[in-house]
């Protein structure tokens, strides 16, 4: 039976973090393990909570850290962890979901039966009744996005090969992360984890979805707490997902429109008010992008172990379903033909 450390991310999030841990240790499969990050919360009563947690459940090993590392940097230290004490996966599990009690046995029957690099599940909202993601796509425009996010609970796909996992409940072979690495701290959070899942489609490792693993997740909820945050962090980490990974056969036609896109989503966010966080998340990009993301893809595109025309075949072929303001531009081209 392969050996599981379920990594969670705790930030000034108690009481959504209590009933996250109590829905992990009542999981059906056996072999497993909770790391809990506390990562720099400044919540009144958090050193208690992990103590009382630690109380109810020994065997839950906490670790902290003095300072917010974000979500990349937070569970890279449980990653290690486990990597150092030899686990044979990693499970990422956010801290404001609770997980079905089957959840992690499915994930671990998919990897089983398909060999996949990254497993992930059927992870709906809070209430059950639609859908937070079946795990993400890549469009040709570059822009990744969640597959069926907000519809109904029913049109959930069957279980199928897909192209990202969602870091909020997801599987990871410890033999893939020693191989690719580990998520790139310099996403701080967002698209993080659709950055290490085209990377482990790069180097040939496959990413599949189950859609018996579910879990409820409560969207936003950590988030939320800072203004202007996924703002700020869209605009810094897009530019740097897509050129470190987007092969270099695919740069021509991709790359023009995910030009266009981010321009437009820019201005689109000034237009409705925030402005500041856009444009700050613009500039923070620029020194990343030449210091961090093209040194990063020279190596990554040296070592890839898949054609282009592979990534390509992999790509969503349009616009992602949530980018109307860039369907009605487009739109504006294609009605004066």
């Amino acid at each position: 039976m392969s050996s599981v450390a379920i990594v969670v991310l705790n930030w000034n999030g108690l009481d959504d973090t209590r009933q996250c841990v109590e829905s992990l240790y009542g999981q059906t499969y056996d072999k497993y393990s909770v790391i809990l990050i506390e990562n720099g919360s400044t919540e009144l009563g958090t050193k208690e909570c992990m103590a009382e947690l630690q109380q109810t459940y020994p065997d839950l090993r906490v670790i902290y850290n003095e300072r917010n590392l974000g979500f990349a940097g937070g569970v890279n230290m449980g990653i290690r962890h486990a990597i150092e004490r030899d686990f044979d996966f990693v499970a990422l599990f956010n801290n404001d979901a609770v997980a079905d009690k089957n959840w992690l046995y499915e994930l671990i029957a998919a990897q089983k039966e398909h060999s996949s690099g990254i497993t992930t599940g059927l992870l709906l909202h809070a209430d059950g009744k639609t859908i937070d993601s079946t795990g993400d796509w890549c469009s040709i425009w570059g822009l990744p996005f969640p597959r069926n996010r907000n519809n109904k609970r029913d049109e959930a796909p069957k279980s199928e090969p897909v192209f990202s996992g969602s870091g909020g409940a997801s599987l990871y072979s410890t033999k893939m992360l020693r191989e690719i690495g580990l998520f790139d701290e310099k996403f701080f959070a967002y698209y993080e984890d659709t950055d290490i899942s085209f990377r482990a489609q790069l180097y040939d490792w496959g990413v599949y979805y189950t859609d018996a693993a579910i879990a409820y997740h409560k969207q936003g909820a950590t988030s939320s707490k800072i203004p202007g945050f996924a703002v700020y962090q869209t605009f810094k980490n897009l530019p740097l997902f897509y050129i470190k990974n987007m092969p270099t056969r695919l740069l021509l036609s991709t790359g023009s429109r995910f030009a266009l896109a981010y321009i437009l989503m820019l201005g689109n966010a000034i237009k409705n008010g925030n402005g500041a966080p856009a444009v700050k998340g613009w500039i923070a990009q620029i020194p990343l992008f030449w210091l961090h993301a093209i040194p990063q893809r020279i190596k990554i595109q040296r070592e890839k172990k898949v054609s282009a025309s592979h990534i390509k075949s992999l790509l969503w072929p349009d616009l992602p379903p949530d980018q109307t303001g860039l369907r009605k531009f487009r739109q504006l081209f294609i009605s004066k033909k």
